[in-house]
């Protein structure tokens, strides 16, 4: 198993690309199952979870053909399986975005439950009932979830009593091929669902309302659809770890290929605590600069909440760049009961970090010193990450195949910028 041992204590400087979003990628892959020609995917980050979604439509009969970095050309005119099995659900809960499109295209499948979760329960509810209210008959059976709609799906009103990213994505999906309107109030609005909807609007789907909380979808009645080449957009959670970066050891550093809007919350909330950053184009690049603070950083509130509002999958970050400020941050998390299990490990390295339920209180500034600690998921990992890059001495990261499902190639793109980090084997 690997991990990563980072030396901490030096300055940054120079410019990082931001890979495609995963967030983004993964409907986009499971929509491929809806295209009656080859669906051609570009600037898809080469990590561990797109893998791993990959291998699920190749199990399902797919063919999924590697075109150069990022890029892949995938057919699933001969799926013959409807089967998503435990093995591959286990590893990655977006799994279950291939139960609408597979229950709208075969009437039938059969999807595992994802089980637990690390940061808490996300259930799987909301998409279930969604799809019962489209005309689907499921029965959960032996750890599966078994959907049946021989007739087809029908549109409807459906109403998400709580804001789904992922469940809004699968309805959006399984409403493209049903018959007649799907209407999806309480939607999500974010870009990664915008992208998901543009993509069928290209492909000649009639969805209007996107980036809104309702959104309404006008079915195919099972013909598939067209899809035409698509570009992953950037991923504002990658954009975001690394102005993290650059703030947490008070560098200039430069982000090549970020959408302002997409992480504004993020850098209005780095301008409160006295980091300025400033947009300009090339004719490649939309690139990001962020400027060192010449002041102490200011300590910070931050509640998290649904797009476009401040995101729960930054919380971690901030939290270790809080430790650097002067004074007292304070951090309330909305969306998740378990997302302050890297509370521990920053406190291992020295962080002063009080719970209370859903509240933390971090209180600056901290001198972190080196210490072995252990990553428990996907964002926390990144956050001891940031804490390490300012720790005295020599820290050992363990467990980073959580960094590995969702950040490419971190460990030589810190390094491009300046940081001592090494991939080594336990």
């Amino acid at each position: 198993m690997d991990y990563l041992e980072i030396e901490g204590g030096f300055k940054l400087s120079g410019s990082v690309k931001i890979s495609g979003s995963k967030n983004s990628a993964l409907p986009l892959l499971a929509l491929s199952l809806l295209a009656k020609n080859d669906m051609q995917l570009s600037n898809l980050p080469e990590v561990a979870d797109i893998n791993t979604f990959i291998k699920l439509l190749t199990m399902l009969g797919a063919n999924v053909d590697s075109q150069g970095h990022g890029q892949r050309i995938i057919n699933t005119l001969h799926v013959n399986h409807t089967k998503a099995v435990y093995d591959i659900v286990r590893k990655m809960r977006a799994s279950i975005l291939v139960l609408g499109p597979l229950l709208a295209r075969f009437g039938h499948c059969e999807v595992s439950l994802p089980g637990g979760c690390a940061i808490g329960a996300r259930p799987v509810d909301l998409h279930i009932k969604a799809m019962q209210q489209l005309g689907a008959n499921i029965e959960i059976k032996g750890g599966y979830i078994l959907a049946n709609a021989k007739d087809g799906l029908v549109g409807t009103d459906i109403v998400f009593d709580k804001i789904t990213v992922t469940g809004t994505s699968n309805v959006i999906m399984a409403a493209s091929l049903a018959k007649g309107k799907t209407r999806i109030i309480n939607a999500a609005k974010e870009p990664e669902v915008m992208q998901l909807c543009k993509t069928l609007q290209d492909a000649g789907l009639s969805i209007k309302g996107a980036g809104s909380s309702e959104i309404i979808v006008d079915g195919t009645n099972g013909e598939l659809l067209e899809f035409k080449p698509t570009k992953v957009i950037p991923d504002r959670i990658e954009a975001g770890t690394y102005l993290c970066v650059g703030a947490i050891t008070n560098s200039h550093i430069t982000l090549l290929d970020v959408v302002e809007e997409h992480i504004e919350s993020i850098t209005l909330k780095l301008k409160e605590i006295g980091f300025e950053t400033k947009l300009t184009h090339d004719m490649n690049y939309n690139k990001m600069e962020l400027y060192q603070c010449e002041k102490p950083p200011k300590p910070f509130n931050i509640t998290t909440t649904e797009y476009p509002g401040f995101p729960t999958d930054m919380q971690a970050q901030f939290m270790a760049l809080s430790t650097q400020c002067e004074g007292s941050s304070v951090i309330k998390e909305t969306l998740f009961e378990n997302r302050f299990m890297h509370v521990n490990e920053l406190q291992r390295l020295g962080a002063d970090i009080t719970i209370s339920g859903n509240v933390a209180q971090i209180n600056g500034k901290n001198n972190l010193i080196a210490a072995d600690v252990m990553a428990t998921d996907l964002r926390a990992s990144s956050a001891l990450v940031l804490a390490a890059l300012v720790a005295k001495g020599t820290s050992k990261i363990h467990r980073i195949y959580h960094l590995d499902r969702g950040y490419e190639q971190l460990e030589i793109k810190l390094n491009n910028l300046g940081a001592r980090i090494k991939r080594l084997k336990e």
